[in-house]
């Protein structure tokens, strides 16, 4: 067992998302939201290199020792899986881990919306999971691809940086490609899934031009594509798209979005009103063919009235998803003030 295990299972057992190895520092681990000290003392560097190194293999050290920082997963003997980002600072080497499930979430299970489903159900577009970091995207994610493998008999590739979830053969194929160790990049791997008769393809994250240009390509060509964004709310997303293409190709992109684009679901993770656990919320966006218009006309600003007067066909604004859990005693009037007016 690694010595780093002891550390990463105090992370587990106080059901915390995050682990910090910092030199020079206490172990910090993120609970609900909030950093923690668990250990009395602070690590030394020479503590945290040991600690960082034991647990890299001679490549990776080596892509270390280049680069000065190195994306990776790690899972323990008992199959907990954490992704992992290590880094040098002024005072030593660190390292982030932020912790997986070992078991996928289904869709019920996480309380998502249930027109999540009907996305799910589409034949070909595109689905986009956003959020700022720490939301819940990858898990929601995670729980899409479950439940397509669940109902369906298709080819699900997934391509990540790392891998976080594991998916296991139900009635789907799930192939699961890293960014590092199986490709390049996304974009590469994206291009590379078009020739792999794929019906589905999960692109953890949708960050440059060639990647979302690829994206919508396989989204229009009999694909049903899920990526994720850090966008805070539906407008933003369509916005965030557009605003990836050169200005020359944004015209195009908006039509190629417009068209293909089966919804948004933007979330937020909020501390409960105990203090006890997170709660999410959601802003959902289902593309009609007046929302397609919209977008195709470049009219974003109304995008929000739209989606407030859509709730028959399952859309949600995130003030009214944040209505329904202080209504609840989910969470509190003023966690739900605080989040609308960052987005305001």
């Amino acid at each position: 067992m690694a010595q780093i295990d002891k550390y990463l299972q105090a992370c587990i057992s106080r059901k915390g998302s995050d682990l910090h190895i910092a030199s020079e520092a206490p172990v910090f681990v993120r609970q609900l939201g909030r950093l923690q000290p668990i250990t009395p003392q602070p690590l030394s560097a020479t503590e945290c290199d040991k600690l960082i190194m034991e647990i890299l293999d001679d490549n990776m050290k080596a892509k270390l020792a280049q680069d000065w920082e190195l994306d990776t997963a790690y899972a323990m003997e008992n199959g907990e899986r954490f992704r992992v980002n290590i880094y040098r600072q002024r005072k030593g080497l660190d390292a982030v881990f932020r912790h997986f499930s070992s078991r996928v979430m289904s869709i019920d299970e996480m309380g998502l919306p249930p027109i999540l489903k009907r996305f799910s159900d589409a034949n070909q577009g595109l689905i986009l999971i956003t959020g700022p970091g720490r939301s819940g995207k990858s898990t929601t994610c995670a729980a899409l691809v479950d439940y397509m493998n669940d109902e369906s008999e298709e080819h699900i590739i997934t391509i990540e940086d790392p891998i976080e979830f594991l998916h296991k053969r139900k009635k789907s194929l799930v192939n699961q490609r890293s960014v590092g160790p199986h490709t390049e990049t996304f974009a590469s791997a994206l291009r590379s899934a078009l020739r792999e008769d794929p019906d589905i393809i999960m692109v953890g994250e949708m960050r440059d031009y060639e990647t979302m240009s690829l994206a919508l390509t396989a989204a229009e060509t009999g694909h049903l594509v899920i990526g994720t964004l850090h966008t805070g709310s539906a407008a933003a997303t369509i916005s965030r798209v557009v605003n990836l293409f050169p200005a020359s190709e944004q015209s195009q992109a908006v039509a190629s979005l417009s068209e293909s684009l089966v919804g948004i679901v933007s979330q937020r993770l909020l501390i409960n009103s105990e203090g006890t656990a997170m709660v999410p919320a959601f802003e959902i966006l289902v593309n009609t063919l007046a929302m397609a218009n919209v977008i195709r006309e470049g009219d974003y600003f109304k995008i929000p009235s739209m989606i407030s007067t859509g709730g028959a066909i399952g859309m949600q604004t995130m003030e009214t998803a944040l209505k329904e859990l202080v209504a609840a005693k989910k969470i509190t009037q003023v966690q739900a003030d605080e989040i609308l007016a960052e987005e305001s």
